[in-house]
């Protein structure tokens, strides 16, 4: 946020309520009044970290906020962001959205230097490496260090006076700008704007550096050549469905892949039942194509965190029981289509098909909005190894054979581009063709506990040299 008002970090708080599926494990929201930067976060929820006192220790007209969902470095407040970075030319705090790939190498540079760091993240790197450039000005030292940054990453930056936003030059992650009266947003998605009263303006755009100071906004290119790569698993299931992303409403992106999942696999059933929250549109859309009616039969408990985030998979397999019960009334002696979003590792699938099964299902006939995902991704999306991966180590029939269901029909990758809408090309799909935008280091150096694996190998060997 850039406010005209002193209240920024409290309107950060409201825009990060809209913004807690994208990561439930910390918060943590920066402030400046225009000479301090002051920072508080912590491990949970946005509600469970922040109150009044909190809040009110904030003051400023510029803030930033952050939920976190490790992809890198373990679930501990050392990793929460902001990520807060002080040097010679000032100070900073970082929000990060991605995954570097080449993190390990800039790591062992810094610290080849001297840099030390208090945390195990890719997020940390990024800061010092803006903090400890040779530049004589942030902005240049934002610039020269978004040109030696290799994956993914959208990073809005707090200085003392700035808010500056960044995009990688693929646009893997997601990215936009809102404004209201002389306010301006930046938010990984224009759900975050409705709380704050901001409209969306439009994407950041791949490669793009964003400057908001007290002359507006401007746009500053970094000079890298650019394309669309933006992670088409927002669109399947990670981002918020009243998002615009792309400029395309994602509920209405979902509906239309339900209605090409019906084309691509059709079924004889009674009806069609979403596995809620995010089955919901696609589970519209499929039975208005295929004239099997709608019914809502598994009731989400509104207090249950999202299992697929989880960073645990013992959180994940509890997760299920507590967060669906089922319709048994609608479900007894039916035969039923099954809606959801995605199949990573299985586990979960396989107990939502069981609980409908034990309501008494006459049939189970699964369809699946996202196509098999075979390769994990490093991006900025926890999807596992290939070893977890189910479809990376199962044939369809096997996959469904070993969830429990009659039919398992996946989206084809060309038929969730087109239902997506944008065409061919201007996507990531590399978790369901291993097609990398960039390309990936041995999988041992982009690992999520590289650096505490780093950190471990370096006390064995200096408790080695202290017993030898």
């Amino acid at each position: 946020m850039y406010s005209r008002a002193s209240d920024a970090a409290r309107l950060a708080f409201f825009g990060l309520f809209n913004l807690q599926h994208r990561g439930q494990e910390s918060a943590g929201i920066a402030a400046s009044d225009g000479r301090t930067i002051r920072m508080f976060k912590g491990m949970g929820l946005v509600t469970q970290v922040f109150n009044e006192e909190t809040l009110a220790g904030l003051k400023g007209h510029i803030a930033v906020g952050h939920t976190r969902y490790s992809t890198t470095g373990s679930s501990v407040v050392q990793n929460a962001q902001p990520i807060f970075c002080a040097s010679r030319v000032g100070s900073i705090a970082v929000v990060h959205n991605g995954n570097l790939i080449n993190a390990h190498s800039l790591r062992l540079e810094l610290q080849a230097k001297g840099i030390e760091f208090d945390s195990t993240s890719d997020s940390e790197v990024i800061a010092k490496l803006i903090m400890h450039s040779d530049e004589q000005s942030i902005g240049r030292a934002v610039i020269r260090t978004v040109e030696r940054l290799e994956g993914a990453f959208s990073l809005v930056i707090l200085t003392p006076t700035q808010l500056i936003g960044v995009r990688d030059p693929n646009g893997i992650r997601p990215l936009s700008i809102g404004k209201t009266e002389g306010d301006w947003v930046l938010a990984s998605e224009s759900c975050a704007f409705g709380p704050v009263r901001a409209k969306l303006v439009r994407d950041v755009r791949p490669g793009e550096v964003i400057v908001i100071s007290e002359n507006g906004l401007r746009s500053v290119r970094s000079g890298m050549p650019s394309r669309d790569r933006l992670c088409v698993f927002e669109a399947i299931y990670f981002a918020r469905p009243d998002s615009v992303m792309g400029g395309h409403l994602l509920h209405r992106a979902r509906q239309r892949m339900g209605a090409r999942l019906a084309e691509e696999h059709p079924a004889e059933a009674d009806m069609v039942v979403p596995v809620p929250d995010t089955g919901v549109p696609a589970a519209i859309g499929f039975s208005r194509q295929s004239g099997i009616p709608f019914q809502e039969a598994l009731i989400k408990s509104r207090y249950i965190h999202r299992t697929f985030i989880e960073p645990e998979q013992r959180m994940r397999a509890m997760g299920v029981r507590l967060k669906l019960n089922p319709l048994v009334e609608y479900i007894e002696g039916k035969r039923i289509v099954l809606v959801d979003d995605s199949i990573v590792r299985g586990t979960t699938t396989g107990q939502i098909v069981r609980l409908v099964r034990e309501a008494g299902a006459a049939e189970v006939h699964l369809r699946i909005t996202a196509p098999p995902i075979r390769h994990p991704c490093y991006y900025g999306i926890d999807m596992a190894t290939h070893k977890e991966l189910i479809a990376a180590n199962h044939t369809v029939d096997e996959i469904c054979a070993k969830l429990g269901a009659d039919t398992l029909g996946y989206l084809s990758v060309e038929g969730l581009i087109d239902a997506v809408g944008d065409g061919p090309g201007l996507h990531c799909t590399a978790c369901f063709t291993g097609d990398y935008p960039v390309p990936i280091p041995r999988e041992k150096l982009v690992a999520k506990d590289m650096f505490e694996k780093v950190r471990e190998d370096r006390r064995t060997l200096v408790q080695a040299a202290r017993e030898g």
